[in-house]
């Protein structure tokens, strides 16, 4: 059993890493901006208050716990502040903690397609959000760039969410591809798995159904 501290806490992806890892037995800290208004996520889980962006409060939460998932997002801030920010703070806060896995939910948009080429840059894909995916691949390279004995990986699906998907308790890696999918709650199965029996490090990684 590990204790597991999980940023983000409060949104689909990071509710689902909780359900995930609590299934498992492991102990879980829920972090999340209000915990007013997540007390459901309470039952058997520490719910506690806190800023990923923040490397203090990042390492006050973290201390004691072996790994951390990142499932933050605040689409009121600039994306490439925030993501930057929040790969810092992750750096500094869970090193200072001592907690030596992270995994990060990541964005499919920035993951190379099977050609290599990024799947924001393939023809047809839609570019309303490009300063978005620009955000996530500027966290991406603050995390690449960074000398640390953190061992960290971001693992995002290889397209997008099945938003109304079940749980089939499959999924494979892959390469980006727009038409892809995985339910909510097996990409948290490859987020607990890659804690549990880690196997890629330092890399961005894309799941889909299998």
């Amino acid at each position: 059993m590990s204790r597991i501290v999980v940023f983000g806490a409060g949104g689909r992806a990071g509710r689902a890493a909780v359900t995930e890892a609590r299934r498992r037995g492991h102990e879980v800290t829920a972090v999340v901006r209000d915990p007013a208004k997540h007390e459901d996520l309470a039952d058997g889980v520490r719910l506690v208050a806190g800023d990923v962006t923040d490397p203090d409060g990042v390492a006050e939460a973290a201390h004691g716990h072996d790994a951390a998932i990142s499932a933050a997002f605040d689409l009121g801030v600039a994306p490439d502040g925030f993501a930057t920010a929040a790969a810092r703070a992750l750096l500094d806060g869970l090193t200072r903690a001592g907690t030596g896995r992270l995994v990060a939910v990541g964005l499919a948009s920035v993951l190379p397609t099977a050609s290599g080429v990024l799947l924001m840059d393939t023809d047809g894909y839609p570019q309303d959000y490009r300063t978005f995916y620009l955000g996530h691949a500027a966290g991406n390279d603050t995390l690449s760039a960074a000398t640390t004995s953190l061992d960290w990986l971001v693992l995002s699906p290889a397209g997008d969410f099945d938003h109304e998907g079940a749980r089939t308790g499959r999924y494979r890696t892959a390469p980006a591809d727009a038409a892809s999918r995985i339910s909510y709650a097996d990409f948290a199965i490859a987020l607990v798995d890659e804690i549990d029996t880690p196997e890629h490090h330092r890399t961005h990684v894309g799941v889909e159904e299998h």
